[in-house]
């Protein structure tokens, strides 16, 4: 297997003419709650996020990959973030953007893409999600890849329907440790 690219999609680095579905993901307010998101944000500023997209993660901390396939140039986006060097870990995220996309695997083949190049690549020990106790889909998700549940954050997100936990799964590499 090519590191990035697996049987059905490929994570690629973000490009100028991903505005348009970057504009459109980060201001769906139906994935706020998962993004933490709390205001919209305008083409200009995305558009300076994009300018800077190409720094290296030891500098930006952060590293966002864009889900494509060979038929869909934007399936979702996947995220390193709070890269940490010093103690060999980071976060990740995914989003998968439209619904008809979901339950298909793509989300499986990103994270397990990701985590290889995490582990492989930037040789991190650990790797980090926390996850909304009610998203049943989420938690299926990284429990399938290896990740466990460490514990519970009581009341960590407020969202309308008030407050929710916040599970913290970590998915720790044992194999050079």
């Amino acid at each position: 297997m090519k590191l990035l690219k697996g049987a059905h999609i490929a994570l690629r680095a973000l490009e100028p003419d991903d505005l348009e579905y970057l504009y459109s993901l980060e201001n769906d307010t139906d994935i706020w709650e998962i993004s933490g998101t709390l205001a919209p944000y305008s083409k200009k500023v995305l558009k300076d996020y994009l300018d800077r997209a190409h720094c290296d993660i030891y500098q930006a901390k952060q590293l966002r990959l864009v889900i494509c396939s060979d038929s869909e140039p934007h399936i979702g986006l996947i995220d390193l973030y709070d890269f940490d060097p010093r103690n060999l870990r980071a976060g990740i995220g995914i989003v998968i953007s439209q619904p008809g996309n979901r339950d298909r695997g793509f989300g499986a083949e990103a994270l397990s893409l990701l985590c290889e190049y995490a582990f492989q690549v930037l040789d991190l020990h650990q790797l980090y999600a926390g996850v909304s106790a009610d998203n049943s889909r989420s938690i299926h998700l990284f429990e399938k890849l290896g990740f466990q549940q460490n514990g519970v954050r009581k009341d960590w997100l407020r969202t309308s329907q008030g407050f929710k936990d916040e599970l913290l799964f970590q998915k720790i590499r044992t194999d050079v440790y």
